[in-house]
Order: C-alpha cells, then structure tokens, then sequence
C-alpha cells in the first residue's frame, strides 16, 4: 500500500481518541481544502473544533491534490474505517466513491460515507440538506449516523487513444456536452490563474469560441433521440438544477435533453434553471429510466461525472444505475 508523505497528507488524531478505539469505531476523514482559497486552514480548525467538543474519534488525512482521494479512501477502507468523512465538494465525493467501489463488496457493504461541504460546488450535500454555514448541525447528523442505502450511477467507456474500457461512478451526475465543456475550460484556466475572478473570467472568454451543439444519437428507454443538442445530463441527484425532480434512492436516473434555443430562449432557459421551472422549457426534453442509457454518436462532446471530466471518450457509451448501492449518512 502506498505511503503518506507530508509532500501529499498529514495525519491527525484527537487526544481523546488515542486510548482505545480501533479504525472501526473511529471516522477516517479526508479534508480536501479549496483550491485558490487562502487560510484554508482556519476552515479545518473551526471543523476540528467543533469535533473535539462532541468527543468524536477520528483519524484525519490532509489530501494536497483532488486526484489523491481515491487513494486515500482505498487505504482507509483497506485499513478497517467503516465511517469514511469527506470534507469537500461533489468532485471530492465522486473521487471517494470511485475509491471505495474499487473495494471488494464485502468492505464496500460496511462503510458508510458522510459529507461535509467545503467545495465550490456541494450540489450533493445541499440536497441532503448539508451546508457550509451550519457544520455544528452537519456533524450532529453525522454523529447520529442515520444510513441510508443510495443508487450509484455508473458509465462505461473506452478510451480514445488505447481503446481501453473503463467504468467510472458517479454519485449526482453526468454530463455531455455544454455544461461538461464548461467544466473542462475551468479547470484549465485555474490551473493558469491563481485567482478565481481571472479563472472565471478567462473561462467565460473561452466559452465564446465553443461549439454551443453538437449532433447526438442515443437511446432513453426505448426512444432513439437523434438530432443537435447543447448539453444532456442523466442525474441520480439534482444536478444544480438540470434534474430537479431526481431522487438518489429511487432506482431511476433523469434525463434532460437540451436542445440549441435561440439567444432569447437561451436566457429564458437560464432564469427558470435557477428557479426550479427548467423541466418547462420548450427546448428541454426530459425522461425517466430504469434501464441503461446508450449513446451512440457525440462527436466528441466533453463528458463529465459529478463536475469531473473524462478525457478521450469515444461512442458508443453506457450510462446507467445500481440500486441501493452504497451506505449514506443523512440528516435525521
């Protein structure tokens, strides 16, 4: 198993806890700080803080980069912490997730996941009703460990370059197209900017230049969809509102199919996406599925799960469901 290093994670463990509980009574939590954010730190010791008056035992590691997650969730289940805490956005969860199904089932079945936001986006925890402002109500829930049994959604692929498969889980959502595009520039003009004002304004530039539709072909249910569409998001969660009416537990997954609308319904679009109407929009056509989704055809649209781009997908492509797959702690 790969080591810790201070170049990667710190490690640290309350006074409270070093006498006597094994990782299996104690929280295994990973703090992903923001990226760009200065004092980052403070925002840990008020979490630390608020920990230490409830007598929690934990263990905490420090992940220096998002692509470490995956890795550090693996060793903590590896290393027997049934209650694994995320302190981060959808992005950090998604990593947790794809760490902890690369377990085998029966380690995957004992551990229960639990968030606390710290992202720029906490999509999946707002749903819950879990929010920055309140992390004395967030880690009362987390305390009580009310569980719930959640679907995961999944999406196998190959690759571009080798031709390789893979599968990648998804806890919120997936996205082809605009929105997964838009993602793809962000993060490359963070990677450039330090400062978030010239990251999103180095992005919105970007966004000038990009092919706003693009030919899909693919298949809901038993309806083939072939024409130009913007953006298409398949949803086990609300995904910041492209799902709205998506449920993590129900055994379906949403889809909204969006289409190019004119520069007036564009902005119309965009007012009903933040007031809950978007389903109403005459360019948006929604379905609900139990059964996989297949697309055939993208010409190389952007494809994300839970804000995180895949690179070099190439169709045809799956995207479907296990119900009730992993355990969640939720408010009680």
């Amino acid at each position: 198993m790969e080591q810790i290093t201070t170049a990667q994670a710190t490690a640290e463990r309350p006074e409270q806890g070093a006498s006597g509980s094994g990782p299996s009574q104690r929280w295994g939590i990973i703090y992903c700080p923001k990226q760009g954010v200065h004092r980052s730190q403070k925002r840990w010791e008020r979490i630390r803080d608020i920990l230490t008056k409830h007598h929690v035992d934990y263990d905490f590691v420090q992940s220096e980069r998002i692509s470490s997650v995956t890795r550090l969730t693996k060793m903590l289940v590896g290393n027997g912490y049934k209650t694994i805490i995320i302190v981060g956005g959808d992005s950090a969860l998604n990593r947790a997730l794809n760490g902890l199904l690369e377990m085998p089932d029966e380690a995957r079945q004992q551990v229960a996941l639990g968030i606390i936001p710290n992202g720029r986006g906490n999509d999946f925890a707002t749903y819950w009703g879990f929010t920055e402002e309140n992390d004395e109500q967030s880690i009362q829930w987390l305390i009580n460990r009310r569980l719930r049994r959640i679907d995961v959604g999944y999406i196998n692929y190959r690759t571009y370059d080798k031709g390789e498969t893979a599968t990648r889980y998804f806890i919120n959502c997936v996205n082809v197209g605009l929105v997964a595009n838009i993602m793809k520039i962000k993060y490359k003009a963070r990677r450039i900017f330090a400062l978030t004002g010239l990251t999103y304004f180095a992005s919105m530039l970007a966004l000038l230049f990009q092919r706003m539709e693009v030919r899909m072909r693919l298949k809901v249910n038993e309806e083939h969809v072939e024409q130009k569409v913007m953006t298409v998001c398949i949803g086990n969660g609300h995904s910041y509102g492209q799902t709205p009416s998506a449920v993590p537990y129900n055994g379906m997954l949403d889809v909204t199919v969006v289409s190019h609308p004119e520069i007036a319904r564009l902005f119309e679009g965009m007012v009903m996406l933040f007031t809950g109407q978007f389903l109403n929009h005459k360019n948006v056509k929604a379905y609900r599925t139990a059964r996989p989704i297949r697309f055939e055809e993208t010409q190389g649209a952007t494809v994300s799960t839970d804000g995180r781009v895949l690179e070099a997908i190439a169709p045809p492509f799956e995207i479907g469901l296990k119900h009730e797959h992993i355990n969640f702690i939720i408010p009680t």
